[in-house]
């Protein structure tokens, strides 16, 4: 009677596990990184503040630094047996320059004030250039000066990009150093790393100027010799020969090779001299005329004269018609007979 009062109901079927809601793809949230790496670009400047302070703000940060640490532990481990290849030394390369423009005078700036023409000058002509007042070195200080100012110009643009860029990445590594691990030795690991890049634009600055120096010294000697003028007795062994032969004053070549024996120079410098003398006589025979003068009256009284052409010996004294000339009646038609070879002048 009561199992009819109390009827029996089968046990309920166990209730199914739950199952965890559908996770997103782990392509999307990369994707999501990524996306949001790539809008770091566009964000402004205050934008960029607001996100980093979030980030050193959130919770996961001590964990996000844990992680890199050791992966920085790990890659450290890995390459621990491996040396750094430094840069290459260019110090011994760099100290030679520097005495070199040390020695040219280009290193110091130039001295200003009551000391300076004397500093100009001990500066401006070294490897053993006699220093005096010549338009020539005038000219030579001036262009030195001129290379000396651009070097200390360019070498002082040189020197303050290398230390704004160097406190730039310094400034950026200690910034990073909150999220990332960055040591102290490893930010003056990347200063030498950086001033080992701009050594090589210094090097080839101080070498380009080195041979701007170089190339005007070689150009200034050059010169100096070419320029040079002849010792006084060839001076006066081609002036008595020339004011002698007036009439035609166009030296056989043994008379030319007797002119360089006496004047100790070549024959081809004797050739130069007669050719410029003929044309700046020509040119300008009134300024000439008391030096013929001089030198007729010393091969008057001379009795060793150069022997002209034929083999002939020169007058002692001049034609009347010469006299006439050189007293200062000049005879246009008696110069048009030289028949000169060049119109140009040709160095000595």
């Amino acid at each position: 009677m009561d199992a009819q009062q109390h009827p029996s109901h089968p046990p309920p079927p166990p209730s199914a596990p739950r199952r965890p809601p559908p996770s997103p793809p782990p392509d999307s949230d990369t994707a999501d990184v990524l996306q949001q790496i790539m809008a770091i670009t566009d964000q402004s400047l205050d934008e960029a503040q607001a996100r980093k302070h979030a980030l050193n703000c959130h919770r996961m940060k001590p964990a996000l630094f844990s992680v890199l640490c050791e992966i920085k532990e790990k890659t450290v481990m890995r390459v621990r047996g491996t040396q750094d290849e430094g840069p290459p030394d260019d110090d011994a390369q760099l100290l030679r320059l520097d005495n070199m423009l040390l020695a040219e005078g280009v290193s110091r700036p130039e001295r200003q004030g009551r000391g300076a023409p004397a500093a100009a000058a001990s500066t401006a002509t070294p490897g053993g250039c006699p220093n005096d007042n010549g338009l020539e070195h005038s000219d030579y200080r001036a262009k030195l000066s001129q290379i000396r100012q651009i070097y200390h110009s360019e070498l002082e643009k040189y020197e303050q990009a290398c230390r704004e860029f160097t406190t730039h990445v310094t400034n950026l590594l200690r910034e990073q150093s909150r999220i990332r691990p960055v040591s102290p030795r490893e930010i003056e690991r990347m200063v030498r790393v950086i001033h080992s890049k701009f050594n090589s634009i210094q090097m080839q600055l101080k070498q380009s100027t080195c041979e701007a120096v170089m190339t005007l010294r070689s150009r200034f000697l050059d010169a100096r010799r070419k320029r040079q003028n002849f010792s006084k007795q060839a001076t006066e062994v081609l002036n008595e020969y020339f004011y002698s032969h007036l009439s035609n004053p166009y030296p056989s070549e043994e008379a030319k090779e007797e002119l360089a024996r006496k004047g100790g120079i070549t024959v081809s410098q004797v050739s130069n001299w007669f050719g410029n003398k003929r044309i700046r006589y020509k040119k300008n025979m009134r300024k000439f005329q008391e030096e013929a003068t001089i030198y007729t009256a010393k091969t008057a009284g001379d009795p060793t004269e150069v022997r002209g052409q034929g083999g002939q010996a020169s007058c002692p004294s001049m034609p009347s018609s010469s006299q006439r000339q050189l007293a200062g009646e000049a005879n246009v038609n008696h110069l048009t007979c030289w028949r000169p070879r060049s119109r140009h002048l040709r160095r000595n």
